[in-house]
């Protein structure tokens, strides 16, 4: 990823001064103009705008701990938690340094390329963004959440585990098929054609969750859900599947019902997810 964007930059005649840890990975930037620092706090000295991507959080502090950060616009780029955005802001301003996290919606290949619609999170100092905004924008669409620093993570993270529970719908829905005379490549386009069809569901969500009233405008509610699942259950004891990826789910919708809120919408057992309690 991080060779990714300076190549964005460096295509769009940005001068760039890099870094790797592994000092042969840099050489193929060197060839596009990049200038190869031998240091972190080489790189760090070259510009007052200051990108950070890494493995992981902890090598960030291991890159950077020994480097001046005065003066300098620091964006991390690294993914990591809301709680570690908020601490490396805080480690930056106490070095002297303007912070922004990020949280980079794509994957590499999509990064510089036009109408990818890769974009990334950004949180953090607002001057530090309004500054920088049109630089940040080369490599991908930008999209500053907040002065949270712990935002953008928030919302990286919050899409990805949203993207995580639909995979597991759609391995599911695979497994089930698996061993009839169904091809997967003709099951592909009606799956996708349905997911596509139900996502909308999430605006009515989130109006829900704003008003606190789970029982507006319900089509199918949570006792009908929970009543249908017995149907997916016996279906996939039918196929030979294992439940384990839906079970969970289940288990909270009936642990919903069971206080009282079967004629609702399923929604309110976020409220279940917010107490934190064991299914």
């Amino acid at each position: 990823m991080g060779t990714a964007l300076a190549r964005a930059w460096l295509a769009a005649g940005h001068p760039v001064t890099v870094w790797n840890r592994s000092p042969a990975r840099a050489e193929p930037l060197a060839a596009l103009g990049a200038t190869v620092a031998a240091s972190a706090a080489e790189a760090v000295a070259a510009s007052r705008l200051v990108v950070v991507c890494l493995l992981d959080d902890a090598s960030v502090g291991e890159a950077l701990d020994d480097t001046d950060l005065t003066g300098r616009d620091l964006v991390n780029l690294t993914t990591g938690t809301p709680a570690q955005g908020r601490a490396r802001a805080a480690w930056a301003e106490a070095r002297g340094a303007r912070f922004l996290d990020a949280g980079i919606m794509a994957v590499p290949p999509m990064i510089g390329a036009a109408g990818s619609g890769a974009y990334v999170f950004y949180s953090g100092s607002p001057g530090l963004f309004e500054e920088h905004a049109a630089t940040l924008a080369v490599p991908a669409g930008t999209r500053y959440v907040g002065a949270d620093p712990g935002f953008a993570a928030l919302h990286d993270v919050a899409l990805l585990s949203a993207m995580s529970g639909m995979f597991a719908g759609v391995l599911h829905a695979f497994a089930l098929i698996r061993r009839e005379d169904i091809a997967p490549k003709d099951f592909a386009p009606l799956l996708v054609s349905w997911l596509g069809a139900m996502t909308p569901a999430a605006y009515q969500a989130a109006e829900q969750l704003e008003s606190g009233e789970y029982g507006e405008d319900v089509v199918s509610n949570l006792a009908m859900q929970v009543a249908g699942n017995a149907t997916l259950l016996a279906t996939a004891t039918e196929q030979g599947v294992s439940p384990e990826l839906l079970t969970p789910y289940m288990a909270l919708l009936e642990r919903w019902q069971a206080e009282g809120h079967g004629d609702e919408d399923t929604t309110g057992a976020v409220e279940l997810l917010l107490r934190g309690e064991e299914s």
